[in-house]
C-alpha cells in the first residue's frame, strides 16, 4: 500500500502521462510493447482501495490505448482485463464510468482473447448487463456498458466469434437501449452517445454475416427503431414509430403527429424542410460538426468512395473512444473520413460552446445517430434475405399520397430534407442497396391499365411506389448541392433504372430521367459525370430494346441538352464544338442500309465517342486533381472506361442503330485497342465483340431483321480485314494482360462465319494459328476463351470439312478437356460438342469420304476422352454426354467391329445410361437422354438383344414415367421413339414394357410438384403420343396381347390426350420440326393400316382392341374438325 508521498507522486505521474497522451504527437510514439507494459506496471503499483489513482490509471489506459492504436497482447490483456473486473466490483460508483471506458479500450478488436471473461461480463448477473439495464439511473454509466459490449461484437477475421447466447444478450440489450425514450433529465447529447454506441453495436453484430436476422419479430423490432433512430432530431419531422414493423404487402402509412417544438428535442428548432439554409460557413475549420465541412464547397470527389467504406466496413473503425484523443489534441477528425459516428467518447464534451453553439453541437450529433441507424440499416438489408426484406418495403419506400392524406415518411424523406449531405447520402446508399436485386419483387408492378376498380391490387402500389421513386429521386437531383451526395443520387437512379419493369408501365419515366441527366454529363465533379454515365447504360441495357428508349435514342443531338437542371454552359458548349470534331459527327454513313441512318447521329453515340476519342477541351477540373495520372489530352480514365461500357451496352441492346456508323465504331474499338492502358484496350474489345455478335444475331436463320436491313457482308468482310490488319494480333499474344488476351479471343469467335470465309488466306490462317497457340495458354483464363473460340470456328461451313484443320482442333480440344481447371475444362467440352455435331453433319452432307479420311486413332481419342469427361463435374458432364451421343451416332461398322474400339464403346455405352438415371443436374440428364436417341438413329450399333440395348431403354422408361423435370421426360420420349425397326426394340417383354411406361407417363403428363413444368406438358404429351404410334405402326403381332390389355383397360383416359395431339396442328416439337394435322392423322392411318393387316391374319379379338380402337379415334377427330370447319 503506497504512503501519502508515493501516491502524490503517482498522481502527479498519471497526470503527466495523460496530458501527454491528449498533448501533440511526439516525434516516435511508443511501441505496442512500451505502451502494455507501462499499463501493466501502472495497475500493478495502485490497489484498488485507492478509488482515486483506479480512476487516474483507468484513464490512462483509455488514452493511451487510444492516442496509439495499440492492439494489447494477450498476457496484458489477462491481467488488464482482471483489474478492470475486479475494480468494476470494489470500486465505488463514481468510478465505475472511468472503468468501463478502459474495459472499452481493452476489448475492442480483442473479443475471440476475452473468452473466459465473457461470463464475468455478458453471464446472468454480468457486469456489462447489469450497468446497461434499462433501469440504470446513471445514463453516462450505462452508455460506457453499451459501448464495452459493442467493441466486444467486433468480429475479427479468422478468429472464433462470440457465442449464439451472448450475441442473443447483446441483441437484446442494445435493442432495449434503441427502443427507450429520452428522459427531462437526460441531456440530448449524452442520449445520442448512447444511441450511437448500440447502433455501433448491433452492426458489429450484423456485420460479416456473423447473425443472421430470421425471426419475424426479431427483424421487426429492429427495423422499428433503426426506422425511429433514421429520423431523430431531422429538423421539422417529429414521428411514431410502432415498436416493431410487420410485413405486408400493402403500403404502411407512420403516424406523423404535428411539427411542434419539443422540450426534449431542441435540434427540432425553427428549420422545417428548407435543408441547406446558410448552414454553410458557421463552423470553424477542424469544428466536430460535419454540415459546414461538407457543404463548404471542398468536398473530395472520393467522398462516395470514402462513404461507402465507412457503410460497409464499420468493423474496421478504432474503437468506440479513439476520436478522443484528436479531440485533446485539439485535432478535429480528417475531413474525408465521414466516420465520425463511430469515434464519440465522453471526452467530446469539452467540445466548447464557443466553437458553434449548444444547438450546432447538438444537431451535429443528432445527425451522426442518423447516419449510424443507416449505416446500421446497411447491414441489417445484408442480413436478411431479399423476399423477407421487401415485405417492409411500404415501410421504407415513398408511395405516391392519396388524396387528403399525408405523403409517409421514407429513406426519400431524408434523402430530400435532412440538413447533413452526408445522411442524405448515407440514406441514398441505403436505397440503393434496398433496390440491388428487386427485379423480381418490382416486376409484378403495372399501371399501363386504367381500370378502375374498387380495391388497388398490389401490383398497382407497386407501379405506384416506383413512380413517386422516379419523382422523388428527381426532385433531389435538381435541389442538390453537395457532389458527393449528387454522385450517389444518380447511382440510386441507376439502381431504380435497372430493376424496373418499364414494359409494364406507361411510357415516360425514363425520358424525363433521360432529358433531366443530360445536364451532369457536363458537371464539374468527375464522379457526377461518370455516375451520370452509368444511369445512361442503365437505360439503354433494361429491357433493350424498349420502344420509348429508341425514341430517345433517336432525338436530335441537340434536343433536351437544356431541358431541366444546370447544366454547365460553358462546359456544354466546349463538349458541343468538340463533338463537331467528331469525322462522321453528321454525315450519312455511305455503307449504312437505306432508311437506316438518321439525320444526325444519336447523341449518346456521339457523346460517348468524343468521350473515348477526342481530347479534353479545358484544364484539369479540381476533382481530376484526385486522379494525378489522369491530368493528360485525354478526359480521365474512369470516365472513358464507362463511356466505352455505355457505348457496348447501346450496340448491344440497339444494334439497328448502331449499325449505321458501323465502321465507325469499328475504328473506336481499333483506337482504344492501340492505347497503352490496359483498362482502356480491354474494353476497346469488349466493344469489338459487341459490334461482331450484333451481326451475328442480324445474320441467323431465324433474325427478325429484313436481309435488306442488315449490316452487308462485304462491309462486315471490311470490318474484321481492318481489326485484323490493325491492332486485334498484337492484342492477342499480349500476354502479360490475360484479361485483355480473355477479351480478344471473345471477340475473335464473334465473326460472322459468311465474312470468314471472305477473308483473305493468310488472315483466315492468322485467325486460326492464334487461337490454337493461345489454347496451349498457361493461364486459365485465356486457354478457356480459346478453347470456346475453337469450339465456334469448328462449325463454319469453311473449315469444318478440312479433315487437317478438325483433326488440329480436335487435338487442342483433348488437350484442354484434361486441364486442372474446371473452367477451362467446361469451355472444352463445350467446343468438343460442337466439334463432334460437325462430324454428323459433314456424315451427312460430304458422305463417307469424309469418314475414311479422320484418323480412326482420333476418333478413338475422342470416345474416351468424352467417356472421361461424362465423369466429371456436371458443367462439363453436359456436354460430355452430347458429344459420346454424336462419336456413338458417327462410328462406321468398321469401327464396331475393331477390337479397340469394343471396350470404349461398351465404357461410353455405361456412362451414357448411368447419366440418365443420376442425381446429375437436369441439364445433364436431357443431354444424355437426347445422346442415346442418336445412339438408337446408328444402324452399325447392335440394338436388339444387346445387354446395354436392356439397360439403355430400362433407363429412359424409367426417366419417362417418373423425372421431376418435363424436359427430361420430353427428351427420354423422343429417344424412345427413334430406332425405325421392331427388332431394334428387342423381346416381346421389352417392346411392351417400354409400351407400358409410355401409357403410364402420359396419364402423367400433368402431375408435377413445381407449376414452371406445366408449362411443358403439352410438349410432353405431344411427344408421347408420336412415341405410342410409332411403336404401335411396328409392333408385331405377339406384341398385340398386352398392348390390347392396355387399351382395354386405359383407353377411355388415354384417348383425350390421342386427340389433343392430333388437333394441335403447327406445333413445333422439341427436335425443332414442325408437324401438321395432316400428317399426324397420315400416322395415325399408318398404324391403323399396319395392325389392321396383323390382326386379320390373327382372326381373333385382338383387331377389336387396337385397330378399331385407334379407327374410332380417327374418326371422332375427323367428325371434330368438319364441326369446327362447318
Amino acid at each position: 500500500r503506497p504512503d501519502g508521498g508515493r501516491r502524490t507522486e503517482l498522481h502527479l505521474l498519471f497526470d503527466q502521462l495523460i496530458s501527454e497522451s491528449c498533448g501533440p504527437e511526439p516525434a516516435a510514439a511508443p511501441g505496442p510493447q512500451d505502451v502494455c507494459a507501462v499499463l501493466v506496471q501502472a495497475c500493478q503499483l495502485v490497489p484498488l482501495d485507492q478509488e482515486h489513482l483506479v480512476s487516474k490509471v483507468c484513464q490512462l489506459i483509455h488514452h493511451l490505448l487510444n492516442r496509439y492504436q495499440v492492439m494489447v497482447d494477450e498476457q496484458s490483456l489477462n491481467f488488464l482485463l482482471s483489474y478492470c473486473i475486479s475494480a468494476l466490483r470494489q470500486c465505488s460508483s463514481w468510478t465505475h464510468v472511468e472503468i468501463l471506458q478502459a474495459l472499452a479500450a481493452l476489448v475492442y478488436n480483442n473479443g475471440p482473447k476475452c473468452q473466459k471473461y465473457l461470463p464475468d461480463l455478458l453471464g446472468k448477473a454480468g457486469l456489462l448487463l447489469q450497468f446497461s439495464d434499462p433501469a440504470q439511473p446513471d445514463v453516462e454509466l450505462r452508455r460506457a456498458a453499451v459501448r464495452s459490449m459493442a467493441n466486444l461484437c467486433l468480429s475479427v477475421p479468422a478468429q472464433p466469434y462470440l457465442d449464439e447466447s451472448y450475441r442473443s444478450v447483446c441483441f437484446q440489450t442494445f435493442l432495449s437501449v434503441l427502443q427507450s425514450s429520452k428522459t427531462p433529465e437526460v441531456d440530448d447529447i449524452t442520449f445520442c452517445m448512447l444511441l450511437q454506441s448500440a447502433l455501433k453495436g448491433v452492426q458489429s453484430l450484423l456485420n460479416g454475416g456473423k447473425m443472421k436476422l430470421m425471426q419475424t419479430d426479431q427483424i421487426g423490432a429492429l427495423l422499428a427503431v433503426l426506422k425511429k433512430c433514421m429520423f431523430h432530431g431531422l429538423p421539422g419531422l417529429s414521428i411514431e414509430v410502432p415498436t416493431a414493423l410487420y410485413p405486408a404487402p400493402l403500403p404502411q402509412y407512420d403516424k406523423r403527429s404535428p411539427v411542434k417544438q419539443e422540450q426534449s428535442e431542441p435540434a427540432t428548432s425553427k428549420q422545417t424542410g428548407s435543408r441547406r439554409k446558410k448552414c454553410k460557413g458557421k463552423q470553424k475549420k477542424g469544428e466536430f460538426g460535419e454540415e459546414g465541412r461538407e457543404d463548404s464547397g471542398k468536398e473530395s470527389v472520393l467522398g462516395a468512395d470514402l462513404l461507402r467504406l465507412q457503410l460497409e466496413e464499420v468493423h474496421r473503425s478504432p474503437r468506440g473512444d479513439r476520436g478522443a484523443s484528436d479531440a485533446c489534441a485539439g485535432r478535429g477528425p480528417l475531413p474525408s473520413l465521414p466516420a465520425g459516428w463511430k469515434r464519440l467518447s465522453s471526452s467530446e464534451s469539452e467540445y466548447s460552446d464557443a466553437e458553434g453553439g449548444i444547438q450546432s453541437k447538438v444537431r451535429s450529433y443528432q445527425a451522426n445517430v442518423r447516419q449510424g441507424a443507416l449505416a446500421c440499416f446497411l447491414s441489417t438489408i445484408k442480413s436478411i434475405e431479399k423476399r423477407v426484406l421487401y415485405g417492409y418495403w411500404s415501410a421504407f419506400v415513398p408511395d405516391a399520397p392519396g388524396i387528403g392524406s399525408p405523403q409517409s415518411v421514407s429513406l426519400m424523406t431524408i434523402a430530400l430534407k435532412d440538413p447533413s449531405p452526408k445522411t442524405r447520402a448515407c440514406a441514398l446508399q441505403v436505397l440503393s442497396a434496398f433496390l440491388e436485386g428487386s427485379k423480381q419483387f418490382l416486376s409484378v408492378a403495372e399501371d399501363a391499365n386504367d381500370h378502375k376498380r374498387a380495391f388497388t391490387p398490389f401490383s398497382v402500389s407497386i407501379a405506384s411506389s416506383i413512380r413517386e421513386l422516379h419523382r422523388c429521386l428527381l426532385l433531389a437531383l435538381v435541389a442538390e448541392s453537395s457532389s458527393q451526395t449528387l454522385t450517389q443520387i444518380v447511382k440510386c437512379l441507376a439502381n431504380l433504372v435497372s430493376n424496373a419493369p418499364y414494359s409494364r408501365l406507361k411510357p415516360g419515366l425514363l425520358t424525363r430521367v433521360w432529358n433531366q441527366i443530360k445536364p451532369y454529363i457536363s458537371h464539374k465533379d468527375v464522379n457526377v459525370r461518370v455516375s451520370s454515365l452509368t444511369l445512361l447504360g442503365a437505360i439503354v441495357s433494361v429491357q433493350a430494346p424498349l420502344p420509348e428508349v429508341q425514341l430517345l435514342l433517336q432525338q436530335p443531338s441537340s434536343s433536351g441538352l437544356n431541358s431541366s437542371g444546370s447544366a454547365t454552359p460553358g462546359r456544354l458548349s466546349c463538349c458541343e464544338q468538340g463533338r463537331k470534331a467528331v469525322p462522321w459527327a453528321g454525315e450519312s454513313p455511305q455503307h449504312s442500309p437505306a432508311g437506316c441512318a438518321p439525320a444526325e447521329p444519336c447523341w449518346l453515340l456521339r457523346l460517348c465517342v468524343s468521350t473515348i476519342v477526342l481530347p479534353r477541351e479545358d484544364s484539369c477540373s479540381d476533382s481530376d486533381a484526385n486522379f494525378p495520372s489522369l491530368c493528360s489530352v485525354y478526359e480521365p480514365c474512369p470516365l472513358r472506361l464507362e463511356a466505352l461500357q455505355v457505348l457496348a451496352l447501346l450496340v448491344k441492346g440497339y444494334f439497328p442503330m448502331a449499325q449505321s456508323y458501323f465502321l465507325e465504331l469499328g475504328e473506336v474499338a481499333c483506337r482504344c485497342m492501340e492505347e497503352m492502358d490496359p483498362s482502356i484496350q480491354l474494353h476497346g474489345a469488349k466493344l469489338l465483340e459487341e459490334l461482331g455478335t450484333g451481326v451475328l444475331q442480324q445474320h441467323k436463320p431465324d433474325s427478325p431483321t429484313a436481309p435488306e436491313q442488315r449490316v452487308p457482308v462485304s462491309v462486315v468482310v471490311t470490318f474484321w480485314t481492318m481489326m485484323l490488319n490493325g491492332p486485334l494480333p498484337g492484342t492477342l499474344q499480349n500476354s502479360p494482360h490475360p484479361t485483355l488476351q480473355t477479351s480478344a479471343c471473345d471477340a475473335l469467335s464473334s465473326i460472322l462465319p459468311e465474312a470468314f470465309s471472305l477473308l483473305q488466306g493468310d488472315q483466315q490462317v492468322l485467325c486460326v494459328t492464334v487461337l490454337l497457340g493461345l489454347n496451349h495458354s498457361e493461364n486459365p483464363l485465356v486457354k478457356a476463351a480459346a478453347a470456346r473460340a475453337l469450339g465456334v470456328y469448328i462449325l463454319f461451313p469453311c473449315l469444318r470439312q478440312d479433315v487437317m484443320f478438325v483433326a488440329d482442333t480436335a487435338n487442342a480440344i483433348l488437350n484442354s478437356l484434361h486441364d486442372k481447371s474446371p473452367n477451362v475444362r467446361a469451355k472444352a467440352a463445350w467446343s468438343l460438342g460442337n466439334l463432334t455435331d460437325t462430324l454428323i453433319i459433314n456424315m451427312e452432307t460430304v458422305g463417307q469420304s469424309f469418314q475414311e479420311e479422320l484418323s480412326d486413332l482420333l476418333l478413338l481419342k475422342l470416345l474416351r476422352s468424352a467417356t472421361e469427361a461424362s465423369k466429371d463435374r456436371d458443367k462439363v458432364k453436359s456436354n460430355a454426354v452430347r458429344a459420346l451421343g454424336n462419336v456413338l451416332h458417327f462410328l462406321q461398322p468398321c469401327h464396331v467391329a475393331n477390337p479397340r474400339f469394343r471396350e470404349a464403346i461398351q465404357e461410353s455405352l455405361q456412362a451414357l445410361i448411368a447419366t440418365v438415371g443420376s442425381e446429375a443436374t437436369m441439364k445433364v440428364r436431357w443431354n444424355a437422354c437426347y445422346a442415346l436417341g442418336n445412339v438408337f438413329k446408328n444402324p452399325a450399333l447392335p440394338l436388339g438383344e444387346a445387354p446395354w440395348a436392356t439397360q439403355a431403354f430400362s433407363a429412359l422408361s424409367s426417366v419417362v414415367k417418373s423425372c421431376k423435370n418435363f424436359k427430361v421426360r420430353i427428351k427420354s420420349a423422343m429417344a424412345l421413339s427413334i430406332p425405325s425397326r421392331r427388332e431394334c426394340y428387342g423381346s416381346t417383354e421389352q417392346f411392351c414394357q417400354i409400351w407400358s411406361a409410355l401409357v403410364v407417363a402420359l396419364q402423367r403428363s400433368e402431375d408435377t410438384e413445381d407449376f414452371l413444368e406445366f408449362k411443358y406438358s403439352s410438349s410432353l404429351r405431344t411427344q408421347i403420343c408420336r412415341a405410342l404410334l410409332h411403336l404401335l405402326s411396328l409392333a408385331r403381332s405377339t406384341d398385340l396381347p398386352l398392348i390390347g390389355g392396355t387399351l382395354r383397360d386405359h383407353g377411355d383416359a388415354i384417348k383425350p390426350y390421342v386427340l389433343q395431339y392430333l388437333r394441335s396442328s403447327g406445333e413445333e416439337n422439341e427436335a425443332g420440326t414442325h408437324t401438321d394435322s395432316g400428317e399426324r392423322e397420315r400416322g395415325l392411318q399408318g398404324a391403323i393400316d399396319h395392325l389392321s393387316g396383323i390382326e386379320r391374319e390373327l382372326q381373333g379379338k385382338a383387331r377389336v382392341r387396337v385397330s378399331l380402337y385407334l379407327e374410332d379415334v380417327l374418326t371422332n377427330h375427323i367428325n371434330a374438325t368438319e364441326l369446327t370447319e362447318a
